[in-house]
């Protein structure tokens, strides 16, 4: 556990690089205790600049902890107030020679609201001006496709219900999602109230708990909301605090309560009322359409819309006349209350136009009406069809894309069940002696919890190894294909998959501060971000539809006159119809299909799904801003295992040295090896069961191995029978001063220069044979790297592996460039340099390592691959 202190572990894995900059936690009595600051440090070159900053501000009174990334020159202190302020702190950093950057001069709280109604871009811009407006609001960016808002504001000035008030003010719909003190918060649903007293005595008896800091009561629902400090409670205690409240008539009882995803239910409830208005719309438009474009053309099944019924008034008339007003005025309404509050914004978007579109074609329609009634020699055409088929369409369209979007959101959905929904929860004595086992929902797990990982398990929360050795597979989280071994003091991550031990861990990091659900948000966060391209989209928006309106204008005006003057021919202009009715119908066609829905959803939408689509596949985008700027990265940087290679060992030959059967080599490996748990043991077991099937024995009984014992990082030994065998590489060999013959060394040799690990089995002081071990090449790796080439772009291999290895897969891909045996820290400078070098324009880096501000234990990411500013 060296340099893991109690600070350490509290910092959370992954730290977003959009967190708030100024947050604070309080007490129950409202009181600051301690304050969260973020800030850019220029002039960190290498981790020891980092380490450096981290020693200076430890030492200063009243700063708790301190992170700070090498890589992307960013550092998070955590500080008492009262003691210290955050000049001090800046000023600490410059006076190591540091320049400070992005300092916030004031509190900043950050809330996300989800906006209701929001139909283009235009509508997105109207919801941003209305937060801005808000006084005390110093940032808001508002995503169209993602329907959500994220606000900064100062909590001294201004809340979340004003900033709520002021969008609603605007015209549209909003809920609350979250807020900077919904981080250690639980919801509670009660049993045994019986009456308004037993909510009073719950509510006192938690008021009076430790550690919490709000208490707020559901009188309807029975149900309680409580906002607590997790170094102090959490959610077990606090379910016990309201068993304890109880006497001997009344019991209470608390069971934990899980929201509904209302964002789901809401999407679901938002596609299902598109779907129901397309079906009343296309019931209403469809005869409509038939009665005025298809039965006119099949004489003689349409002669009857001809009939008569008073003057020129015919029957398709009046039923098409019928038929289209409720889709105009009850299907359509939706158009006209989105109209009106953008006028009253003094705005236009995609409703007004709809608006103007469709009212334009039934007034005139229900002019024609009216002429066609009080004229008997009139004959003109309604255009009815025109109306509502239109807003039909639109509607259609309205339904494809909230099921689109609906898409977009399950490939975070799969990350967040990477969690189980249970955990063993351990209590143990002063001794460390296991007092008891209960299994507990994950969401009840609370800081310093001990738990049970048996082989198989889900990982459940973040935190550390404090008893057991095993192998861990995290791929789903840091891609690294490859087992990784833990023993006590290793950290684990949440969602990884405990493989063969039996491991008791202790939660250092629960609910939202766990790496998963910071992952989670991350990609919520880009999905929020605005690409460039989209600000050019908003700002040509605005103008927009004022300059459709003036075109279909011109457009009336430029057919209409014409044809009054007799400029064109009379023949162009349709039977029954004026040249004040084609330059309207043109007039018309220009409002109606030059809509602005396209240019404001287009790139949202698609940095939406990029981002999502992203997600499931281990690629984490920091939003449109990276994307815009991939087609400037000039070199990619890769990590090798897991990410060049398959990541998995595999036996690709065996060797003799001693004239001993197969069969009883293979034999007495299998004995020695079955025992481990390091996955290239696995690998060689597995190969000498092949063998020895290929030489006829089967391998129905393992062997047993007497006195084995594990060299970590160099092998086993033990005894088969008489026989003591070792299997490991060279170092095991010279520990038991096994001799190594020139045979032995020119294969050791040879497998290095092909990137392949040897193992070596020795029978009684003696090297009987060998295994040669290697992680293959991924198939499409070769390809991959050739295409970059062609594209003009450099590859880069970055791996902690020996240099031998490194560059035997370097050559078989075609990599030129290399850097081998290079740890987690020093792959990030390693990133660093070459980002800070003029020989390229960008750097894209495969399997990045995320430092101190993104992750506390720095980690080589193969499949999460992380595409943004660093």
């Amino acid at each position: 556990m060296e340099g893991n202190g109690k600070d350490d572990l509290k910092a959370p894995l992954l730290q977003s690089s959009d967190s708030i900059p100024v947050s604070s936690e309080t007490n129950k009595n409202g009181e600051k205790k301690i304050k969260a600051i973020m800030f850019k440090i220029r002039g960190i070159k290498f981790a020891s600049c980092s380490t450096s900053i981290e020693l200076v501000l430890q030492k200063l009174t009243g700063v708790e902890n301190v992170t700070v990334s090498p890589l992307e020159g960013q550092a998070i202190v955590k500080y008492m107030p009262d003691l210290i302020n955050a000049k001090a702190i800046k000023e600490a950093v410059e006076d190591a020679g540091f320049q400070v950057n992005e300092f916030p001069e004031q509190d900043i709280a950050v809330c996300r609201l989800r906006i209701k109604g929001m139909a283009c871009t235009s509508c997105s811009e109207s919801v941003e001006h209305a937060i801005l407006m808000v006084e005390g609001v110093k940032k808001a960016v508002v995503g169209l496709a993602l329907e959500e808002a994220k606000v900064h504001f100062d909590p001294n000035v201004t809340n979340t219900d004003r900033i709520g008030e002021a969008v609603e003010d605007a015209g549209f719909g909003t809920d609350l999602i979250s807020s900077g003190s919904d981080v250690n918060k639980v919801h509670l649903k009660l049993q045994g109230i019986n009456s308004p007293e037993d909510l009073i005595v719950i509510q006192a008896s938690l008021e009076s708990q430790g550690g919490v800091n709000l208490v707020e009561m559901d009188w309807e629902d029975q149900k309680v909301t409580i906002t607590y400090d997790p170094d102090i409670t959490g959610p077990r205690n606090l379910i016990q605090c309201i068993h304890e409240a109880g006497d001997g008539l009344n019991f209470y009882h608390a069971s934990l309560c899980i929201p509904p995803r209302r964002r789901e239910a809401e999407r679901r409830h938002e596609i299902q009322m598109y779907r129901n208005q397309f079906l009343w719309s296309c019931l209403f438009s469809v005869p409509v359409f038939i009665f005025s474009m298809v039965l006119p053309m099949l004489p003689p099944y349409g002669n009857w819309l001809e009939y008569k019924v008073w003057n020129m008034l015919t029957v398709g008339m009046l039923l098409r006349w019928i038929l289209c007003t409720p889709v105009q005025f009850v299907i359509g309404q939706r158009f006209y209350v989105g109209s009106y509050h953008a006028l009253r914004r003094r705005s236009a978007n995609m409703d007004v136009l709809v608006a103007l579109g469709t009212n334009a074609a039934y007034f005139y329609s229900v002019y024609v009406v009216i002429k066609a009634l009080t004229s008997d020699k009139f004959e003109g055409q309604d255009f009815f069809e025109t109306s509502a088929m239109l807003i039909s369409f639109i509607l259609l369209g309205k339904y494809l894309e909230v099921m689109a979007k609906g898409r977009t959101s399950d490939a975070l959905a799969k990350l967040t069940d990477l969690a189980p929904d249970t955990a063993y929860l351990l209590t143990l004595d002063d001794d460390g002696n296991v007092v008891s086992e209960m299994e507990i929902s994950t969401q009840l797990i609370q800081r310093n919890d001990v738990i049970k990982l048996v082989p198989g398990a889900k990982v459940p929360v973040d935190g550390i190894v404090i008893n057991g050795q095993s192998h861990v597979n995290e791929s789903m989280i840091t891609g690294e294909a490859m087992p990784i071994a833990k023993r006590p003091g290793d950290k684990v991550i949440g969602g990884t998959v405990n493989e063969n031990g039996c491991l008791l861990v202790k939660a250092t990091h629960v609910g939202p501060e766990t790496a998963l659900s910071q992952i989670v948000q991350l990609v919520e966060v880009a999905q929020l971000a605005r690409a460039p391209v989209q600000k050019l989209a908003d700002k040509i928006s605005k103008f927009f539809v004022p300059t459709v309106v003036l075109a279909a204008l011109i457009t009336w005006i430029g057919w209409f006159i014409p044809g009054e003057a007799g400029i064109y021919p009379k023949g162009w202009i349709p039977k029954a119809m004026d040249a004040f009715e084609l330059a309207l119908q043109f007039g018309i066609s220009v409002l109606v299909v030059a809509c602005p829905c396209a240019l404001g959803l287009a790139t949202p939408t698609a940095v939406m799904v990029a981002t999502g689509k992203g997600a499931s596949q281990g690629v984490l985008i920091k939003g449109g801003n990276a994307l815009e700027k991939a087609h400037k990265v000039k070199m990619v940087v890769f990590d090798k295992t897991g990410t060049l290679t398959i990541g998995k060992p595999v036996v690709v030959s065996a060797v003799l040295f001693l004239k001993i059967p197969m069969e009883e080599f293979c034999e007495m490996t299998i004995a020695a090896e079955a025992n481990s748990e390091h996955p290239i043991a696995k690998a060689v077991v597995d190969h000498a069961k092949k063998l020895s099937q290929k030489w006829g024995s089967q391998v129905e009984h393992v062997t047993e191995v007497k006195d084995f014992e594990v060299h970590p990082g160099a092998g086993v030994s033990g005894k088969v029978g008489d026989r003591r065998i070792l299997v490991g590489n060279r170092r095991l060999m010279q520990e038991f001063n096994v001799p190594i013959g020139p045979k032995v060394e020119d294969y050791i040799s040879e497998s290095e220069q092909l990137a392949r690990t040897c193992v070596l089995v020795s029978v009684d002081g003696r090297v009987a044979g060998a295994f040669a071990v290697t992680d293959p090449v991924k198939p499409e790796a070769e390809r991959s790297i050739s295409f970059l080439q062609s594209m003009g772009i450099s590859s880069i291999m970055v791996t902690g592996d020996n240099w031998a290895t490194a560059r035997a897969i370097a050559r078989q891909v075609g990599i030129q460039m290399v850097y081998a045996e290079t740890d987690p820290l020093g792959k990030a400078d390693k990133i660093k340099d070459l980002q800070d070098s003029k020989c390229c324009l960008s750097v894209l880096s495969l399997s990045v390592t995320w430092n101190a501000a993104k992750l506390s234990n720095p980690v080589a990411l193969n499949r999460i691959t992380y595409i943004g500013d660093s």
